[in-house]
C-alpha cells in the first residue's frame, strides 16, 4: 500500500465561499434592527451560507451523528473513571437508545445515530456487523511506553476515515454532528495538543470522565510521558497518530480532513474532537474554516486546541459527557440559524421625507 500523500490536501481543502459570507452579512441590515441584533445565529447563517456557497442559507436537511468508537491502551494507569477496555459498554448504550446521545436523537425527531468501531477492545461478534466494519485493530498500546498503532495501521484508519466522509458526503449529508466513545480519549487529545501547542502536560490535564486527585496525577503523568514520545515525530501527522494517537484519531483526522475537501460542513463535540481538528490543521490549515465547535467542555486541552485552530465554541452549559452529546445539542442553533437566514422577510425601506416647497 503506497503511504498517504498529506500535503495533497493543502491544495484540495479550498475557502468557504468569502463572497456568500459577505453577501450574508449585508442581508442582515434589511432583515432585522439592529442588524446585529441575532448575534450568534446570524454568525452561524453567514457561515452556513459560505460553506453551502448560496445566499441565503439552505435548510440542514439530512444531518448525522457519527461517532468513533476505541479503546486506548493508556487506560490500563488508571486515567480515567472507566475501567480500561470497557468503551464497548458506551457503544451499546448507544445502540439500545439509553445513551445520552441516542435520547437527544430522539428527541429532536430522530436524527440518525452512526458508531463507528475503529478499535474497540472486544469480541466483534458482540457488536453488529455494520459497527465493525471498519476496525482496524483491538485496543492500541500503551502511548507512555509504546507506539499505539503501526503506521500502517494508522494509515489504514486515516483511508478508512476518508472513505467514511465520501460516503456521507455522496448520501446527502448535509451536516455531521462529530464525536468519540471511548476510555483513555482525554489522555491521548491531552498528549496530542500538548506536543502540537508546545506546551507542558500539566497545562491540559483534564479531569475527563471525572477522575479524583490522585487520577489527575496519574494521568499528568502518563501524558508527560507519552509527550517524550510524540515530539521526535510532529512534523510527520501519521507518525505521530501511531505514536501517540489512536486508530479513532487517525480515521476521526482522515474524515475531518476529506469531509473538508468534499465541502460537508462538520459540529465538533469535546476535546477529542478539537485534537483531530488540531492535527487536521498542521495538514491543511484552510480546513478548519469547514468545522465549528459545539461546546466548551471545560477541559483546558479543549480551550488550548480550539484557540490555536480558532474556533469558539457555540455554547458553555457545563457539559462534561462527551459521547456526541454537544455537538447534538448544537443542532438546533443551526437549523434555526438557516431557518433565520432563509425565511425573514426583507424590511421595506422608509420612504424618503418629501419637502415642501418653501415658496408656495
Amino acid at each position: 500500500m503506497s503511504g498517504i500523500e498529506l500535503d495533497d490536501f493543502g491544495s484540495l481543502v479550498e475557502r468557504p465561499d468569502a463572497r456568500a459570507r459577505r453577501d450574508s452579512q449585508e442581508r442582515w441590515g434589511s432583515l432585522v434592527r439592529p442588524a446585529t441584533g441575532l448575534g450568534k445565529a446570524a454568525e452561524i447563517a453567514d457561515w452556513l451560507t459560505a460553506v453551502q456557497g448560496v445566499v441565503p442559507a439552505r435548510p440542514i436537511s439530512s444531518p448525522r451523528v457519527l461517532l468513533f468508537a476505541a479503546d486506548h491502551g493508556v487506560a490500563a494507569l488508571d486515567v480515567s473513571a472507566r475501567p480500561a477496555g470497557t468503551a464497548s459498554t458506551l457503544v451499546r448504550g448507544v445502540l439500545d437508545g439509553t445513551a445520552p446521545v441516542s435520547v437527544v436523537a430522539r428527541q429532536l425527531g430522530g436524527v440518525p445515530v452512526e458508531v463507528v468501531d475503529m478499535a474497540l477492545d472486544c469480541d466483534p461478534a458482540e457488536l453488529p456487523a455494520e459497527v465493525t466494519a471498519h476496525r482496524v485493530r483491538r485496543g492500541s498500546g500503551r502511548i507512555d511506553v509504546e507506539d499505539a498503532l503501526t503506521r500502517e495501521e494508522a494509515e489504514e484508519a486515516f483511508r478508512r476515515g476518508m472513505a467514511i466522509a465520501d460516503r456521507h458526503a455522496d448520501s446527502g449529508t448535509d451536516l455531521v454532528l462529530l464525536g468519540d466513545l471511548s476510555v483513555g480519549g482525554t489522555t491521548v487529545a491531552g498528549v496530542l495538543i500538548a506536543a502540537l501547542c508546545g506546551t507542558d502536560a500539566s497545562v491540559v490535564t483534564g479531569r475527563g470522565s471525572g477522575v479524583d486527585d490522585l487520577g489527575w496525577m496519574r494521568k499528568c503523568a502518563a501524558i508527560r510521558d507519552a509527550l517524550r514520545r510524540a515530539r521526535p515525530v510532529l512534523g510527520d501527522q501519521i507518525a505521530l497518530l501511531a505514536a501517540v494517537g489512536g486508530a479513532d484519531y487517525a480515521a476521526m483526522t482522515g474524515f475531518l480532513l476529506q469531509a473538508a475537501v468534499r465541502k460537508m460542513p462538520v459540529v465538533l463535540d469535546g476535546v477529542v474532537g478539537a485534537a483531530c481538528a488540531l492535527v487536521g490543521q498542521r495538514v491543511a490549515f484552510r480546513a478548519p474554516d469547514w468545522w465549528l465547535a459545539s461546546h466548551a467542555t471545560g477541559e483546558p486541552g479543549q480551550a488550548k486546541a480550539l484557540d490555536r485552530v480558532s474556533l469558539d465554541p457555540l455554547f458553555d452549559h457545563g457539559l462534561h459527557v462527551g459521547g456526541g452529546v454537544g455537538a447534538l445539542l448544537a443542532l438546533p442553533l443551526v437549523q434555526s440559524a438557516a431557518a433565520l437566514s432563509a425565511e425573514l422577510p426583507a424590511e421595506e425601506a422608509p420612504a424618503e421625507p418629501v419637502e415642501e416647497d418653501a415658496t408656495a
